[in-house]
């Protein structure tokens, strides 16, 4: 770049892992254009950005580096002052600027997924045999671009083929492929619900926007007229040149001195000061100057001079440090006695950064040993890859097996790893304090993937426990340190145990919240910028977060966790998140607090790819801070590391800082949907549909209630591309189907929103669907809907602001009980005489015809026109069924999965077409489960349940017994029908498998229904699961080992 800001010589080549060399050819290319031209170029000053940035800068003695993303608001600024927006897609990342009056107000970075990226295309042109300026030829010729959704790399290679297959043009895939890339970026990466977010003022950068068609696209797709430079994929490099100006040096050199062949050796060594034993590079220079590169911290080895070295503190470290730590002097007051002490081998995962201290403590004063396994590693890691059941689970669980192994191979007598449901209430106004699936049941994967059993002959003790309540853990303790000491057992050593473990445990949270606070208040005092580093506590684990503390406290930063908000009661309501998991409640207060504290406090989020909750929380947590004007960063974290992608995106979060600081921030008004009121009572109450069978007998059991409902029809791929488009991308397929068939409805122009409302079911339990409807409001508020009231239907206490929606079950209880009974035992005659009809279309039509004239009378209560109506129904689906032997499959499930024909892609319909019975447990027992759960629940010390509800409960289970068989008594006429299975009798069946602790999502179920398949047998069965779903990483594919031994 000249003086006058103008380029007049570009060089751009892929570095192959060689920058400082592709830097000198470059500076070659430049020099020998300037001796041809006559010219004699004199640099005044250089700066350097990208990956590449320091050890470029260090190697040829540039005056300045800064960080890739500021480079590229220098440029677009340079482009367009009046920019609002600037998006920078290169081959391998993507970077999002949203500007307000010339500041950084937040940014976004992606390096992890490809399909919002350049090489993205450059792969598919590749594999459909086209050079890539032909492809992206071809989809400036397209008529109908294919839509191929926003899903990543490895689902889209198959929908591509499909779309080939089926006759689609390389016009309209390419095409298509532009869109994705698009699509990707606004709805997946950046979340972006309407393209006003985006200001008037766009600017596109990076290589990929060299590519005509994704301009096009991109254009297309936001409305609106964009800025691109005709260097886009050097806008990087173009904002360093003018940054450099800028800094007004005038450290003048030769050009020709500049371009001499940077001459380096290399020393490769490992790095000894941490378990990582990183292998790092030595790079020596001419000109005597040094680069360390491979090494993932600065801590030994470092291209700071002395006098930048300013470390932060790390609170995330301190954690890690402290949740582990052994009281010394406990041990040896409490020493064993000379008969071999019993030893119990805890391993450093998940749940044990929050409750390590209390099991230390309990089990060294009861006498017992503690064995607890090492810090993590990747060779640790490693042992356990076999055996892990679901490739898409979160790093954390993965590293689960690694530590069970290492315990093995230490011989202790016993591995603990309790069912811990739910932790302490930090809160007074948390719904619940359930931990997720993952940390409360992954004992019951451990089981069947490695089963130390039979391996090792080393049992793994899972007690079911709550911190929320001390005396049922005190009972539940007892009862187990009772069962593994036998005789030597003492309950006077109990009592003083527990009580020293419970002190053990709030002095470790009290510690902790102390410890944020100061460090808190010292920043403040030296104007220092502290990062909240948010998080789960096994975020904290150094090789889970990749030691991302210890990058940030290499940039002078103080570092805090979450605790700071331990003990802290938030009355503010204004958030859409129903507090459910005792982790993501802590994470929500703090940056609440973040959000109301001054400028040198800010967010980061670290986050695991395939965490179940935080497709959630991200969404909220990010509304919290923006609306206060704060940045919300998020760093996704995997076995995969990315350091150097990690401290990028950590310094240009302290850049945009900067940029941004001591500027007033106006907090923006927390808007939510109306609560529905006593006014409402006459609106139409639209509910998703369910099922073919469940969905036409809804709207008159409200109508018995009081209210006016109606069901949706089925899904279709609209709805789903709605439910993309305003729900997080992340959330479970169902969310993203009901999300959808909403804003589908909405937009079909068949309802006034002035007179509807919507409803959802709601669980209250550890499943993600008891957020369904926080994601319904949010989805109705940017879809521009915000007069709809939502409300939740729930079977127990709803959590939900609905005064106006009460039905009075009670009312209807029968009724209700009589139809859901009614349709599945139609389902069953259905699936059974779809497969042996012997006039093609007969069970369909029998089974239409009976649901409508069960639909009529569905709301009189009389049972005994209900039961000749099914012995009516059975008589005839008798008569339309042959004699043949069919083979059958069980379908078990995500409960919407299962029963939502549009949901399992007709996967139940596919079976019956290649003339398989599919056999489908009833919906009755996903709500009869209530009975024995409330009874195992009692027994394990894990709820309080009063005498008088339990003898209610008696009456209301006995009463529904005696119903389920006399409908099933009539239903029996059908020779082919199976009578409703015993719930308790499944619980036993589920308890071979898993603990009956596991109560979220289907729960215990899934795996009693695999039992009583085989019981029955049928020896093929499949589960339809969402994907990605947290519940079935424990109950379906967690425990598959243990079902096919069965």
């Amino acid at each position: 770049m000249d003086e006058d800001e103008k380029i007049f010589f570009t060089f751009y080549k892929k570095s192959s892992g060689r920058p400082l060399e592709t830097v000198c050819e470059g500076l070659q290319k430049l020099e020998a254009e300037a001796k041809s031209a006559g010219k004699n170029l004199v640099v005044k000053a250089a700066c350097s950005t990208g990956y590449g940035e320091d050890l470029v800068k260090t190697a040829y003695g540039l005056d300045y580096g800064m960080v890739e993303t500021i480079a590229h608001y220098t440029a677009a600024h340079k482009l367009n002052p009046n920019v609002s927006f600037i998006l920078d897609i290169g081959g391998q990342d993507m970077k999002a600027i949203f500007v307000e009056n010339g500041t950084i107000n937040r940014l976004e970075i992606n390096e992890a997924c490809s399909s919002g990226c350049g090489s993205f295309i450059d792969s598919f042109a590749a594999s459909l045999g086209y050079p890539i300026e032909q492809f992206v030829e071809k989809a400036l010729q397209s008529t109908n671009p294919q839509d191929l959704g926003t899903r990543c790399t490895v689902f889209m290679n198959s929908k591509v083929r499909q779309c080939v297959r089926e006759g689609a043009t390389i016009e309209d895939i390419s095409a298509g492929l532009a869109y994705s890339v698009v699509g990707n970026c606004l709805y997946k990466v950046l979340k972006l619900k309407d393209a006003s977010e985006l200001g008037d003022h766009i600017v596109l950068q990076g290589g990929t926007m060299r590519n005509k068609a994704v301009v096009r696209a991109f254009e297309n797709s936001i409305k609106k007229t964009v800025t691109v430079s005709n260097y886009p994929e050097l806008m990087g490099a173009y904002g360093a040149a003018l940054y450099a100006k800028r800094m007004g040096a005038d450290n003048r050199r030769e050009l020709s001195t500049m371009a001499k062949t940077c001459e380096y050796t290399v020393e490769p060594f490992r790095c000894v000061g941490c378990e990582n034993n990183c292998h790092v590079l030595k790079n020596i220079f001419a000109n005597g100057k040094v680069f360390y590169s491979g090494n993932k911290c600065e801590k030994v080895y470092t291209n700071k001079g002395e006098d930048e070295r300013v470390t932060g503190f790390n609170m995330s470290l301190y954690k890690s440090e402290l949740a582990f730590k052994k009281n010394i002097r406990l041990a040896e007051s409490h020493g064993h006695s000379s008969e071999k002490p019993l030893t119990i081998g805890i391993p450093r995962v998940l749940g044990m950064f929050e409750d390590y201290q209390f099991w230390y403590t309990l089990f060294t004063l009861c006498g017992i040993k503690v064995v607890t396994s090492p810090r993590s590693s990747f060779k640790m890691y490693e042992k356990g890859l076999n055996t892990i059941m679901a490739d898409n689970i979160c790093f954390p669980a993965k590293l689960v097996h690694g530590h069970i192994f290492d315990l093995m191979e230490k011989k202790v007598d016993r591995i603990f790893y309790p069912y811990v449901i739910y932790e302490k209430r930090d809160g007074k106004n948390e719904n619940n304090t359930f931990n997720c699936p993952i940390v409360a049941g992954y004992s019951d994967v451990i089981k069947s993937a490695i089963d130390p059993a039979e391996k090792s002959n080393i049992p793994v003790d899972s007690p079911i426990i709550s911190f929320k309540d001390e005396k049922l853990l005190k009972k539940a303790l007892k009862s187990y340190l009772k069962e593994i000491l036998g005789k030597s057992f003492s309950e006077k050593t109990f009592k003083e145990a527990f009580v020293a473990a419970i002190d053990a445990k709030n002095t470790f949270e009290n510690t902790l919240a102390e410890k944020a606070q100061q460090t808190l208040q010292k920043a403040k005092q030296n104007d220092r910028m502290v990062i909240l580093l948010a998080g789960r506590p096994y975020h904290n684990d150094p090789l889970i977060q990749h030691k991302v503390s210890e990058i940030m406290t290499s940039f002078g930063i103080d570092v805090v966790t979450e605790d700071v908000a331990r003990g802290v009661d938030d009355s503010n309501k204004e958030t859409h998140i129903i507090p459910q998991w005792s982790y993501v409640n802590r994470i929500i207060r703090a940056a609440r607090m973040v959000a109301e504290s001054k400028d040198n406090i800010h967010f980061v989020q670290l986050t695991n790819f395939g965490c179940g909750p935080d497709a959630f929380i991200l969404d909220e947590v990010g509304d919290i801070l923006r609306r206060y004007g704060k940045n919300h960063t998020i760093l996704k974290v995997d076995d995969v590391n990315n350091a150097g992608s990690l401290r990028l995106r950590i310094r240009s979060l302290v850049e945009s800082i900067k940029f941004k600081r001591h500027t007033e921030a106006t907090k923006k008004e927390f808007k939510t949907t109306p609560e529905f009121t006593v006014l409402d009572k006459n609106k139409k109450v639209l509910i998703p549909f369910f099922s073919e069978f469940h969905s036409p007998i809804i709207p008159p059991m409200f109508e018995l209630m009081g209210y006016e409902v109606e069901s949706l029809p089925p899904g279709t791929p609209e709805s789903v591309k709605a439910g993309l488009q305003y729900a997080n991308n992340e959330v479970c397929y169902p969310a993203t189907l009901v999300v959808g068939d909403m804003i589908a409805a909405l937009r079909s122009g068949k309802y006034d929103p002035n007179n509807i409302a919507f409803a959802v079911t709601q669980t209250g339990g550890q499943c993600r669907a008891t957020n369904y409807i926080a994601l319904i409001k949010k989805a109705l508020l940017a879809a521009g809907y915000d007069n709809i009231p939502v409300v939740s239907i729930s079977v127990m206490n709803t959590i939900n602001e609905q005064s106006g929606f009460q039905p009075n079950i009670k009312k209807a209880i029968r009724p209700i009980l009589h139809s859901v009974l009614f349709v599945e035992a139609i389902a069953k005659m259905y699936y059974a005489t779809a497969v042996r009809e012997k006039e093609e279309g007969k069970a369909k039509a029998l089974k239409d015809k009976y649901m409508e004239k069960y639909v009529s009378i569905s709301t009189s209560g009389d049972k005994k026109t209900i039961l000749n109506l099914l012995r009516e129904a059975a008589n005839e689906f008798n008569a339309a069924a042959s004699d043949k032997k069919v083979p059958r499959i069980g379908v078990v499930g995500e409960i919407f999965i299962k029963y939502n024909s549009f949901g399992n892609q007709h996967v139940v319909d596919w079976l019956v077409s290649e003339g398989i019975e599919p056999v489908i447990p009833s919906i009755i027992e996903f709500f009869s489960q209530y009975f024995p759960n409330a009874k195992f629940n009692r027994r394990n010390n894990l709820e309080k349940v009063s005498i008088w509800r339990r003898m209610l409960n008696n009456v209301l289970e006995n009463r529904l017994v005696s119903l389920m068989n006399e409908f099933d008594k009539a239903a029996s006429a059908f020779r082919y029908y199976e009578k409703s299975a015993n719930i308790n009798h499944e619980m036993e069946n589920a308890a071979k498998i898993v603990c009956p602790a596991a109560q979220f999502g289907e729960g215990w179920l899934i795996p009693a229904e695999f039992v009583s398949f085989a019981q029955r047998g049928i020896n093929a069965a499949v589960s339809l699961q969402p994907f990605g779903c947290i519940a079935n990483h424990v109950i379906s594919k967690g425990i598959e080992r243990k079902v096919k031994k069965m």
